[in-house]
């Protein structure tokens, strides 16, 4: 079940990021929001309470444009380079932490050996400290994200080489 600011508080936490949809479950209680312009919480399945906001339905958005003919592709030694490293991506929208706190160090570093089960970093969503685990045993061969930066649901943030 969600509560009405636990809606508010991920409705700014999409507003504030370049995500265009969000959709949790949570204990049976499905919420989706997405941006087409500004935000919507398009649908909320949670009894017994309704959704706070439900707008009219929106006509549909334009098609993407094609990418802008001067992003450059992806050399071919960069491709085969990351052939077969594993990525562990972002569960959720938050604040990344390399450390559990600022005067800390870092949970890894380029080059250190990990299990499913290190730590590599905190995302913070909500005011909570979710911890992050490998979940892959290998080398973190990359770390993609800065401290303190805000990372969105499935953006790579390590890239490792499994053993």
């Amino acid at each position: 079940m969600f509560k009405l600011s636990e809606i508010k508080e991920l409705i700014k936490l999409v507003d504030q990021t370049s995500i265009h949809e969000l959709e949790i479950e949570n204990e049976g209680a499905k919420l989706a929001i997405r941006k087409p312009g500004k935000t919507e919480v398009v649908n909320v399945q949670a009894a017994p309470i309704a959704p706070a906001y439900v707008p009219a339905p929106a006509a549909p958005a334009p098609a993407a444009s094609p990418e802008p003919a001067t992003a450059a592709p992806e050399s071919d030694g960069a491709a085969a380079s990351r052939a077969g490293l594993h990525t562990i991506v972002s569960p959720m929208v938050g604040t990344f932490y390399r450390a559990p706190s600022p005067d800390a160090p870092p949970f890894v570093h380029t080059g250190d050996k990990v299990t499913e089960k290190t730590v590599v970093c905190i995302l913070e969503a909500m005011k909570l400290m979710n911890p992050l685990e490998a979940e892959v045993r290998g080398e973190i061969v990359e770390i993609l994200v800065e401290n303190g930066q805000l990372v969105e649901f499935g953006q790579p943030l390590f890239l490792v080489k499994p053993e």
